[in-house]
């Protein structure tokens, strides 16, 4: 590995795996899976996942290519743990943070009408800013009300999106150790009306 400054291999490489994990959400389900469970192995995925056994070995032996789960290897049955990840991206002064709950937002998607749609009519950027809004309405620091006008989507729909974000927040708060990390719309209130 490379020994320079800010170890810049180091740094590309752990913006790849940021970025496959936010391209391919039965990935990013994967792997905050096994960073919630702490150690997991391949029945405990099969089982909980609904996943076919190929495909767990797949999909584990590609996460820990990237680098983002690690396999222990000591016993019979292996064990899979999850490398907590973090990725801020600095545009124009402007700065954010991904963590796993933003993975855990995006893989839970095929699962999540709302959360798909989202993704699909809106992009990632609209499902990390609709992230940020979710964290105080979550912790009952925000109206529903206040954080669907916010979003700048259709009102029942923003309300339907803040729901699904709402549990993605309650699940990941305690095991992503990056959490405080994540902008949240309490740190810049929203406009009031006039």
């Amino acid at each position: 590995m490379s020994k320079a400054a800010g170890d810049p291999e180091r740094a590309i490489n752990g913006l790849l795996s940021v970025a496959q994990l936010l391209e391919e959400p039965r990935l990013a389900r994967l792997y905050t899976f096994v960073l919630r469970e702490g150690k997991v192995t391949i029945d405990d995925i099969v089982d909980t996942l609904e996943m076919p056994r190929t495909t767990a070995y797949s999909d584990t032996g590609t996460l820990v290519e990237l680098g983002v789960l690690t396999r222990d290897e000591e016993q019979k049955t292996h064990t899979y743990s999850a490398i907590p990840i973090t990725l801020t991206a600095n545009l124009d002064g402007d700065e954010y943070t991904v963590t796993p709950t933003l993975i855990e937002a995006f893989g839970r998607s095929p699962q999540d009408q709302n959360l798909d749609l989202l993704l699909e009519k809106h992009g990632m950027g609209k499902l990390a800013a609709a992230l940020t809004y979710a964290i105080p309405y979550a912790e009952g620091e925000m109206s529903e009300r206040v954080a669907a006008r916010e979003l700048d989507l259709q009102h029942a729909f923003a309300i339907a999106v803040l729901q699904a974000l709402r549990e993605v927040v309650l699940d990941m708060k305690s095991v992503d150790p990056y959490f405080e990390d994540i902008r949240s719309a309490r740190e810049q209130p929203p406009e009031t009306e006039d």
